[in-house]
C-alpha cells in the first residue's frame, strides 16, 4: 500500500472521528450557505440598506438589525416612525435562517414573510407595501434591476421581499471558536470556557439551547419556575395561535454572537450576559448560578461570536427629481 492511500485512510478515519464527536453534542457547527441567487442577494442588499423603503425615508432594514452591531441595535426596544418606541427587543437578523420562525412570535413563517412586515407596520417604517413598490418603481435603476433580476418590468412586494430574504440567508456566522472545538481544535477553548460548556450542559440550559442555532428552533414560556415580570406587553405565541397555554412562549432567541447583541430577553431588560444567566438560571432551571459558575458560563458563550459578513455597502440607486425624497417627520 503507498503513502497515499494510507494518508487518505488516515484521513478519512479522523473525518469519521469528528462526525461521531458531531453526532454526541446536541450543538452542531454552521454549515456555509448553499443554494443562493446571486442576483437577488445583491438587489436585497441594496434594498436591506434603503431607507426609502420607509415612510419617512430615514428607516432601512439596517437601522434596527445593524450589521455592524451584531445584527441588532443594542436598545431594549427599537425606535420607529414618528420616534416610536417598539414594545420589543430587536431579535439579530444574523442566522436567523435558522430559525423555525421569524420574531418573538413566530408570525412569520420565512425570512420572506418577515421582511415585509416591518415596512407596513405604523409603529417601525410606516409604509404601505403599495407606496414602498411605487418609490422604487419611480427610480430607473431599480427598474432596470428588478428586470434583470426577475424578468418583469413590474416591480411586486413579492420580489422585493424575495430579495430582502435572500440577502438575509447570507447573513450566517460559521467559524466561531466554539465551532472550531466541534470540529476537531481542542486548543480552540479554554479550560475555563469548556467548564462553562459543560455547566450549560448539565444544568439544562442545552434543552432549549441547542442546534446549530443554538436557539431559534423552539417556542418555550419564558418564567417556569419563577414567573417573569415583563417589562413589555408583548405576550408571545398566544398572538398567533390565540391559545392561552401560549401567553408568555416566546421564540427562544439564537445565542450565536450574543456577546454582540445585548440587550437580551424580548423586553431587552437584563442588560449584560451576566444578568441574564442569573436570570435564565433562576426563572427557567430553577438554579442559582454562583459567581464562578456564571463567570464560566459566560466565558463559553463568547466563544459562540463567528466570523461577521463581509461585504462592501452598496451604493443605491439615486432618486430623480420626481421621486420621493426623505420625508422628515411631521
Amino acid at each position: 500500500m503507498n503513502t497515499k492511500v494510507y494518508r487518505l485512510i488516515a484521513v478519512l478515519g479522523l473525518m469519521s472521528n469528528i462526525d461521531v464527536a458531531l453526532a454526541e453534542e446536541p450543538i452542531q457547527p454552521i454549515a456555509p450557505v448553499k443554494e443562493i441567487n446571486l442576483a437577488q442577494v445583491e438587489l436585497g442588499k441594496k434594498l436591506y440598506f434603503d431607507p426609502r423603503l420607509s415612510k419617512s425615508g430615514f428607516i432601512s432594514c439596517n437601522s434596527c438589525h445593524n450589521l455592524s452591531m451584531g445584527g441588532t441595535d443594542n436598545l431594549k426596544t427599537s425606535i420607529g416612525d414618528h420616534w416610536q418606541r417598539g414594545p420589543i427587543n430587536a431579535p439579530t437578523v444574523l442566522n436567523s435562517s435558522l430559525n423555525v420562525a421569524q420574531f418573538w412570535d413566530g408570525r412569520a413563517d420565512s425570512l420572506k414573510a418577515q421582511a415585509g412586515g416591518p415596512i407596513a407596520n405604523p409603529g417601525e417604517m410606516g409604509f404601505t407595501h403599495q407606496l414602498a413598490v411605487d418609490v422604487l418603481a419611480s427610480i430607473p435603476q431599480y427598474r432596470i434591476e428588478f428586470n434583470q433580476v426577475f424578468g418583469t418590468d413590474t416591480i411586486t412586494i413579492d420580489h422585493v421581499t424575495t430579495a430582502i430574504a435572500e440577502f438575509e440567508k447570507t447573513l450566517v456566522t460559521p467559524n466561531s471558536r466554539f465551532d472550531q472545538w466541534l470540529l476537531g481544535n481542542q486548543d480552540a477553548l479554554t479550560s475555563k470556557e469548556l467548564s462553562g460548556y459543560q455547566l450549560f450542559k448539565s444544568s439544562g440550559c442545552i434543552a432549549c439551547h441547542n442546534g446549530e442555532g443554538v436557539g431559534g428552533n423552539s417556542f418555550q414560556v419564558m418564567g417556569i419556575v419563577e414567573p417573569y415580570q415583563a417589562k413589555s406587553p408583548a405576550e408571545g405565541l398566544i398572538a398567533v395561535t390565540g391559545k392561552d397555554a401560549d401567553r408568555f412562549r416566546f421564540k427562544v432567541p439564537t445565542l450565536r454572537n450574543v456577546e454582540m447583541t445585548y440587550p437580551y430577553f424580548h423586553d431587552g431588560e437584563a442588560e449584560t450576559l451576566t444578568e441574564a444567566v442569573d436570570v435564565m438560571g433562576r426563572l427557567q432551571l430553577g438554579k442559582k448560578f454562583t459567581d464562578q459558575e456564571n463567570a464560566q458560563i459566560v466565558a463559553f458563550l463568547k466563544t459562540l461570536t463567528g466570523d461577521q459578513p463581509k461585504f462592501q455597502l452598496p451604493i443605491l440607486p439615486p432618486s430623480t427629481e420626481n421621486t420621493l425624497q426623505p420625508r422628515p417627520f411631521e
